[in-house]
This record gives structure tokens, C-alpha cells and sequence, in this order.
């Protein structure tokens, strides 16, 4: 008898993630979920159970779960999976931990990553994305966004005079010079992508090739770590190309690309059923791992028989 492994089976070899914890993960994870589900079923994971509350923890606990932004249901502080929870948020936070509960949020948080392939940065997604540079407080960088500069990108390409204006002599010239170098690390990567076949009518369920090619803009050839001060470890960018239908919900291709200065991958997929102008419109979305703010989406179009038609030339 042959057998083969199913692709959560292979995602969960692949990324050493227990079978309990993808089995979780596809069992509860819904198109509707929000983040504090989100972060109830990460917390969840079976990784996490043997996450040890010391005797005179559950206190200091209690206070972390009173304080996260996202509430907790039936929070237990004796409950190694709440205790990641509380730790996953006060990492995300940015919030001041010491002794023991600082070393288990660095177990907690790297676990996390690994099995998010996310929240590298330690912001929530509604924080700007200039508190990833140094220095930069969220007083700045509301005064920054205010005077036009709230990206990255933007901040870069402003001039120097409105851009020193915006800080208000609020950093020396020494935490300039460090806020320039993480600026200058950003990922400022060019995306162009081709849609094989792209002027002729394909039938549902019929395979489509995506040729996407990607180009770094940086100097010299090696790229150094994401300056990830918060984050327990070096860690590397990690990059992934998605073609999706968003009306459908549905997810066609993924894959993961490993990026320095230029590469070039093929993205295959079904096509799915024609829309009422005989059409797919589907999204193609390039995102990292390491960095917010620097996602790409864009719109692929694709030529599809109505289903009538594919039943004639099946016929």
C-alpha cells in the first residue's frame, strides 16, 4: 500500500511543529477570526504545555493579563497556555519584564515566530511602522506621520529640513545617524510578475503559472540580520509569495522565497471558476515575516471559460 503525507502533515515536518498544534490550527482557524482569536489559538499550541508557572507566579501573572490590550477568556494564571498568552502580548507590547518571566518570554516569543512566521517587530498591527527604527517613541512618530512622513519610505524621501523640523531636536545627532542606518536597511524591493499565457482563455481547474521576479535596491551584496532589538536571536528576513481570490476567500498558491539581492520563482496554481465578466480577478501578495509596512499586493487577471464551455469542449 503506498502512502503519502498530507500537506499539513509535510507543514508541520517541515517547521517541527507537533501534530496536536497544526491539528489545532486548522480546526479552529476561520476566514473571520480576529486577533484575539488569534492569539487564543496560538497560545493554545501544544508547544507551549510544558511552560513552567514557578511557585509565587501566578501574581505577576494576573497583573500581565489585567494589562494586555486583548482581553483574555477565562484567563487562569496557573495555566501554562494564559502565561503565553500574557507573555506573547507583553512582548507585542514592548512591556518591561525581569527575572524568570523575561527568559520565558524569549522561549515563548521564538516558539511564536516559528509557528506564525510573524510579530518579528513586536508591534500590534495597528502601531506605526516607524517605531521599528531606533529611537523613535510613539510621541514621534505621531509628530513624524503628522508632517506627512508616516512610513518608512516616507520618511526617507523627505528633505532633510521639514524631515529634522517633524523630530523637533528630539534626537541627537548620534541617534540620527543609528535611525538613518536601520532606515537604510528597510527592504525597498521591486516586484514584477507575469501571468504565462496571459492573453489566452483558460478552462476552470486548468494549471496557471505566475513568473514573479524580485530586486532588492541595497549596496554590496551581503544583507545583514533584521536589526530586531526586542526580538531574543538574530533573525533573518523571510519572504512570501501568495496568490489568493479574495472574494472566494480561498487561497490558490504560496510559497516561500529566499531573497538577498534578485530572484526569480514560478507560483502554479488551478484556475478557479469565471466571475460574470469571464474573468478571475485574484491577488497576487508579496509579504515579510521581519518588517511592517513593506507588503505588496497586486491584481492578476485571468481569462476564463464559463463553465457552459468547458462543458461543451469536455464533451
Amino acid at each position: 500500500m503506498d502512502l503519502s503525507p498530507l500537506n499539513l502533515g509535510m507543514i508541520a515536518a517541515y517547521y517541527s511543529i507537533a501534530y496536536t498544534t497544526i491539528e489545532l490550527f486548522a480546526a479552529s482557524l476561520a476566514p473571520k477570526t480576529k486577533i484575539k482569536g488569534l492569539l487564543e489559538i496560538l497560545a493554545n499550541a501544544s508547544e507551549f504545555s510544558s511552560l513552567e508557572v514557578r511557585p509565587g507566579e501566578e501574581t505577576a501573572i494576573q497583573k500581565l493579563v489585567n494589562h494586555a490590550p486583548v482581553s483574555l477568556s477565562n484567563p487562569r494564571p496557573s495555566d501554562p497556555h494564559t502565561k503565553a498568552n500574557a507573555l506573547l502580548q507583553a512582548y507585542l507590547s514592548r512591556t518591561p519584564l525581569g527575572g524568570d518571566l523575561a527568559l520565558d518570554a524569549k522561549e515563548v516569543v521564538g516558539t511564536s515566530v516559528r509557528l506564525l512566521q510573524a510579530a518579528v517587530d513586536a508591534l500590534w498591527d495597528k502601531d506605526s511602522p516607524l517605531l521599528q527604527l531606533p529611537h523613535i517613541s510613539p510621541e514621534l512618530a505621531a509628530r513624524l506621520e503628522g508632517a506627512g512622513m508616516g512610513s518608512v519610505f516616507e520618511l526617507l524621501e523627505a528633505e532633510e529640513g521639514p524631515r529634522r523640523e517633524a523630530l523637533g531636536g528630539a534626537l541627537s545627532e548620534a541617534q540620527l545617524a543609528e535611525l538613518a542606518q536601520v532606515a537604510n536597511r528597510y527592504p525597498d524591493i521591486a516586484v514584477s510578475y507575469d501571468v504565462v499565457g496571459a492573453d489566452e482563455e483558460v478552462l476552470p481547474g486548468e494549471a496557471v503559472s505566475v513568473v514573479v521576479s524580485l530586486e532588492r535596491e541595497m549596496e554590496g551584496e551581503e544583507l545583514s540580520p533584521v536589526p530586531a532589538p526586542h526580538f531574543p536571536g538574530r533573525r533573518d528576513e523571510g519572504w512570501w509569495l501568495v496568490v489568493g481570490d479574495t472574494k472566494a476567500n480561498t487561497l490558490l498558491a504560496i510559497k516561500r522565497v529566499n531573497l538577498t539581492k534578485a530572484a526569480r520563482t514560478k507560483l502554479e496554481f488551478s484556475a478557479p471558476p469565471a466571475g460574470p465578466d469571464g474573468s478571475a480577478h485574484l491577488t497576487l501578495y508579496f509579504m515579510c515575516d521581519s518588517w511592517m509596512g513593506c507588503d505588496q499586493e497586486y491584481e492578476l487577471k485571468l481569462k476564463v471559460a464559463a463553465n457552459d464551455d468547458a462543458d461543451r469542449m469536455d464533451t
